[in-house]
Order: structure tokens, then C-alpha cells, then sequence
């Protein structure tokens, strides 16, 4: 709990609409020479894109990923298998955001902040970085199996910084050196202090579509770890203010800690996960 307090105290350093909205929406206004609609979900894929909340905005994230569409109609596609995440976004102000969420999968309670640090200016600073800051608590340990278990190992946290950059109206372009935290790993090999590089982008296809990829480069994975680095690939559909995302990722968590540290499916055999995301503002 020392750690996870001091992660918080360091913290500061559906559908469619009227075609006037959507011309609104899919506008790329510069005011002050800054770059504006950098990403239009407040995720790229399964990485956090510098996309905040407005100020007194509530934002609703229902995320749902079905089970692997490797097993067919065993699992009807994953359907039998899906795993859920409520996420509720306030906006303090325009450039910070806090969060709490619930998720499913190892019915995780998770709360972060998310805080823009810079703005990308034409001919000024090259780059928009947001940070992001998160803890969690795993509550499907089971002490029974686990009989050593305590509060503590139930814990883990999360630290992003978020570098992005609009190279062009339909391309943009983030990397994020990630740090993050399990109090409780499966593999006795693994570090319970992990490192990771994030990578992502967006290209925009139309007036209201763009294709998403991000990937995880897990920096200090165990050797014998049967986890993989995450690959997703998706396309956000902008309706009326609101962007509905769906995407493949051969990760089924939602979190950092889970998507980066536990992805279990293979690309190469088809053992990969099919999911979206529905936002509504308040």
C-alpha cells in the first residue's frame, strides 16, 4: 500500500447524427496553431491514446472482448467466453481526467488519472504527451489456493507517458514507454516490475472511419513465460460525437497490467479475440 500511495502522490509532475454534427466531429480545426483531433477514441486499440475528456464531461465506456474465435462453434466464437469493463471518465478540467472502472476479467477495480503535459504546436513543440497513471485491485485471488495470500498481493499499477504526434490529416502516430506493477505474478520467474514499449497509430480512411493498430513490446519478460506481446487491429466509426471502436487482439484484458503482462492468444494460429467499445457522454 506504501508503493501504491506513492505512485498517487507522484502523480502530479449510439448511434448516428445529424450531418451538420458529424461535419463538426470530423473537422480538423487548429486553434492557436495546435494539432487538434490527434485520435478521436480515447483509446487506440488497447493502448490509452492523448485524447482526454472535456472539462465537466462524464464519459461511459462499456468494453466487451469475447473469448478466442479460435475454438468456433464450440464457443460460439468466443461468445460463451466474453469478458466485460465499465469504465466511468470525469473531466476535472480540460487537461486532466480521472477515472474508475470494473472489469470481469479477474474482477478488477481499477481508478487512474490522465493528465496532458504538452501540446503539439506548428512550428513549435513537435509532440502532444499526456501522462497516465493507474492502480488496481484483482479481486478473483483466491485465498483457498492461495493460502498466503494477503490485501497487498491483490495490487498492481500502471505509469504511461504518451508521445503522439499528426503528422498528416489522416495519419497519426503515439509511442509509450510503460512501466507497470503486479504485487502477485503466476510465473515465479517473472519480475513482479515490468517494462514495456507501446506503439500505435491511426490512419484515417474516410470522413468517419479510420483503421487502429497498436502493439506492446514487453522489455523484460521471463524466459519461460507463456505470455505474448499484444497486437490489436481495429477501426473506430465516429457516429454523432460519439466513436465506436471494434477490433481483434490476441489479448482478452482491458488494463495495462493484463493486456501487456497476460496476453495469451497467437496471431499465427488464429487464437485471437474479437471486441469493441461503446462510449456515451454526459
Amino acid at each position: 500500500m506504501k508503493q501504491l500511495f506513492f505512485i498517487f502522490l507522484c502523480l502530479p509532475l449510439m448511434l448516428f447524427a445529424q450531418d451538420d454534427l458529424l461535419d463538426e466531429i470530423d473537422s480538423d480545426i487548429v486553434e492557436d496553431n495546435y494539432a487538434s483531433a490527434t485520435f478521436k477514441g480515447l483509446k487506440i486499440v488497447n493502448f490509452e491514446s492523448t485524447k482526454l475528456v472535456a472539462k465537466k464531461e462524464l464519459t461511459f465506456v462499456v468494453s466487451h472482448r469475447f473469448g478466442s474465435i479460435e475454438n468456433g462453434f464450440d464457443s460460439f466464437f468466443g461468445l460463451d467466453d466474453a469478458v466485460t469493463r465499465l469504465n466511468f471518465i470525469y473531466g476535472l478540467t480540460d487537461n486532466l481526467n480521472i477515472s474508475i472502472s470494473r472489469s470481469s476479467f479477474q474482477k478488477i477495480y481499477e481508478a487512474s488519472i490522465k493528465y496532458k503535459l504538452a501540446r503539439q504546436q506548428d512550428n513549435g513543440f513537435p509532440f502532444t504527451v499526456v501522462g497516465y497513471n493507474s492502480a488496481f485491485i484483482n479481486t478473483a485471488l483466491d485465498k483457498t489456493n492461495l493460502p498466503k495470500l494477503e490485501f497487498k498481493h491483490r495490487v498492481g499499477y500502471t505509469a504511461q507517458l504518451l508521445i503522439a504526434r499528426k503528422v498528416s490529416k489522416t495519419l497519426s502516430l503515439e509511442f509509450a514507454p510503460t512501466f507497470f506493477h503486479d504485487n502477485f505474478v503466476v510465473n515465479d520467474d517473472q519480475n513482479n516490475s515490468q517494462f514495456a514499449l507501446g506503439m500505435g497509430g491511426r490512419y484515417k480512411l474516410g470522413k468517419r472511419w479510420s483503421v487502429n493498430a497498436d502493439y506492446g513490446l514487453h522489455l523484460n519478460r521471463a524466459g519461460s513465460s507463456p505470455f505474448k506481446n499484444p497486437l490489436s487491429i481495429g477501426f473506430d466509426l465516429e457516429t454523432g460525437g460519439h466513436v465506436f471502436q471494434m477490433h481483434l487482439s490476441n489479448a482478452q484484458a482491458m488494463n495495462a497490467n493484463g493486456f501487456l503482462g497476460q496476453a495469451t492468444g497467437d496471431w499465427e494460429d488464429g487464437d485471437i479475440f474479437f471486441g469493441f467499445n461503446l462510449s456515451r457522454n454526459f
